[in-house]
This record gives structure tokens, sequence and C-alpha cells, in this order.
């Protein structure tokens, strides 16, 4: 028995147009892996999509791998994860399946007060699973999971879902493993871990889903078992160079990056500019980021990011003298209006309080950026 585990590929999930396509060369990677080494099946455990309805262009990228496992006689199981989840079900992971592509094994019935799951039956194999929902919801429910009896299979188990074994901070809401039914390989998703322990497996992401995740991790990976062997397979396509740059003047500190970045090989790496410091000369805006990333682009380097969240003014722009956590918010805002007199200033109270309205579960983006706008529309009086 051969066969790939996934999760937690967040497709679509980057808005840097450099690291999304990372991003999908990674999923193609893993599916080049698993078509070349002969698996004869894949699981997906939870977080395929960075969110339930994903770009057209995501969509066609990915349904273009999964035709490659069909047309390689790879089947792929499938279970939501938090990010893909949907309350109402309707999700492009349906659109998958029902093309033919995989098939979504959370498959379920409540009866009294547990959670009765139905086996998938593949060749010898029983696979059941339950998916992830958002904000960990479906933890308490995990815990009353009960399999279908299947006697005389391997069975497997996906879950995408924190798992009490696999993390250190014991405040984390998780899993109690002693709670979960027995079976041969526990497929996991959601931590972004590599972690492999008694069956109960977390493969990790196929590509770093974030800034602190990318210079963690610097790629990404998945597991392959081949009649009981677990083996990590590794996705690295980019290498990474971190620059840590401590400054107080940022009018000088496009000048001394790049003094830096000359000292290195940048050839089609991911350069990091992690910069701290109290901002004693100039501003953040000051800094020209787009002569560094020129040079950059001029020595090869894949792409450039830049963390400028230690960078500190040595003043704070707006000083309150005493504050009051119960009402630090009109503080702010009488403080702002008695330095930035305007006509306008008795409009600030509604256009937050409009702009504060929250985007519904399934509700189409343009759909709430229009409510939006209708809401800032009454205020203002256009």
């Amino acid at each position: 028995m051969k066969f790939a585990h996934m999760a937690d590929c967040h497709l679509g999930g980057w808005q840097h147009s450099d690291l999304n396509s990372l991003n999908i060369q990674s999923f193609q990677k893993a599916i080049s892996i698993c078509i070349k080494e002969k698996a004869e099946f894949v699981l997906i455990a939870g977080d395929l999509f960075d969110s339930a309805y994903p770009s057209i262009d995501t969509l066609k990228e990915t349904f273009r791998e999964f035709r490659r496992l069909k047309e390689s006689n790879i089947s792929v199981f499938i279970i939501a994860g938090s990010h893909d989840y949907s309350m109402s079900g309707k999700t492009f992971l349906e659109v998958l399946e029902k093309s033919g592509f995989c098939k979504n094994v959370a498959c379920f019935e409540e009866k009294s007060d547990k959670i009765i799951l139905h086996p998938t039956i593949f060749q010898n194999i029983a696979i059941y699973g339950y998916p992830g929902k958002k904000s960990g919801l479906e933890i308490d429910e995990v815990e009353r999971l009960k399999l279908q009896d299947s006697p005389g299979l391997f069975k497997i188990l996906m879950l995408h879902t924190t798992l009490s074994s696999a993390v250190q901070n014991p405040k984390i809401k998780s899993v109690n493993d002693s709670l979960l039914p027995s079976v041969n390989y526990l497929a996991l998703g959601h931590l972004h871990i590599a972690y492999s322990r008694n069956g109960k497996v977390y493969p990790g992401p196929i590509f770093p889903n974030n800034l602190p995740e990318l210079e963690e991790l610097q790629g990404g990976s998945f597991y392959m078992f081949n009649n009981g062997k677990i083996e990590k397979k590794e996705i690295k396509l980019k290498n990474l160079l971190v620059i840590n740059h401590e400054t107080n003047d940022t009018l000088k500190t496009a000048d001394e990056l790049i003094t830096l970045l000359e000292k290195e090989s940048l050839r089609d790496k991911i350069i990091i500019l992690k910069l701290s410091g109290i901002i004693e000369q100039g501003r953040t805006s000051d800094i020209n980021f787009q002569k560094i990333a020129s040079y950059a682009k001029e020595k090869g380097a894949y792409t450039l990011l830049k963390n400028t969240s230690k960078l500190q003014l040595s003043e704070p722009e707006l000083q309150i003298d005493t504050i009051d956590t119960e009402d630090i918010e009109l503080q702010i805002i009488n403080k702002f209006k008695e330095s930035n007199k305007s006509r306008f200033n008795h409009l600030i109270f509604s256009l937050i309080k409009a702009m504060q309205i929250e985007k519904n579960e399934d509700e189409k983006s343009s759909v709430f950026e229009e409510r939006l706008l209708s809401e800032t529309r009454k205020v203002i009086s256009i």
C-alpha cells in the first residue's frame, strides 16, 4: 500500500503574486512526486483552498493538477478544513467531487450523543473523515466520533483539527487523543507542522502561509506512506535570504540595505528585509523600497519582501495624557478632533459605526463592499 498525505495547501492564499505562484508550483511539485513514485491514492486533510470561494485562476491551476492525478489513475480523498469549509456546504470542493476528480469522505450521521462516521471503501482500506470548522468549532464534535465497523480493513481517519499531543501550549483548545477512535493511520491537517508519531501525522503546509512561517519553514512538505514506512517529502523551490537591519535614520536606510545586499548572492532567492529600531530622523514612508527592489531585481532576486513592524517613531504621533481603558476610543477621537479642526468631525462616530458591519457567511465580496458603501453614503448624505 502506498499513499500520499497532504494538508493545508491554502491555494490562492497569498496576496503577493510571486508567492502565490510559488504556492501553486509547490502543489504541482507535490503532485509530480505522487505520480513519479506511483502512489495509489492521495489524502488531502483540509484547506486545499484558502477560502471556500477561490479565484478563477486558482481553480484553473488546481483542476489541472487533479486532472493529472486522474490521468495517472491516482484516486484523491478529501475533507474540508477551517478555511475551505462553509456552513452551507456549497464550496468548490463539491465542484471538484462532482467533476469526478476526488471523493469527499466526510460522511456521517448523529445518533444520540455520538457522531457515526461511515467509511469510503477503497480496495482493502476504509477511509473515514470529518471536516474542520472555523474557530475550532469541530473540537467538541471530534471527541464524539465513532466509526461504523469495517472488520478486516486498514482504517484511515482524516481530521482537520488540533490534537493535544501535538501542541506545546496546554492553553490551546485541542482534541484529547485518548477520545479518538482507534485507526491504523490518522491523517491530520490544520497545524502547520511536520509531525509523525504512532501513526498520527500532520504533514505540514505544502507552502508557508505567511511571512513568519516562510522564515521559519522556508518551504513545504507532505508525507508518503509506503507499506508501513512513513516518509517526509520536503518541497523547497527557492532559497531564502533574511536581512535584519536596525536603523534610526530612514533617509539613509535604502542605501544601507543596498550595501548589505551587495555582500550577498541574490540570484533566484526570496529576500526578506526585517527592519527594527527607533526612528529619530525621517519616517517609515521615506524608505525608498522601490530603489531596493530595483537593485534586487537587477541582481536576479526572485522577489523582495519587507517587514517594518518593529520600526517605531521616537515619539508617538498621538499623545494621550491619561488612558481610561473603558473609554479609550472616545479619548482618541476627542484628541484627534482637538488637533484637527474640521466641519466634518461630527460624522466620525457615525462613520465608525457604519464601517463596523461584518461580512455575512457566503456573502460575495462585491455584495459586501456595496453594502458597506451604502451605509457610508447614508452617513455622509451622498
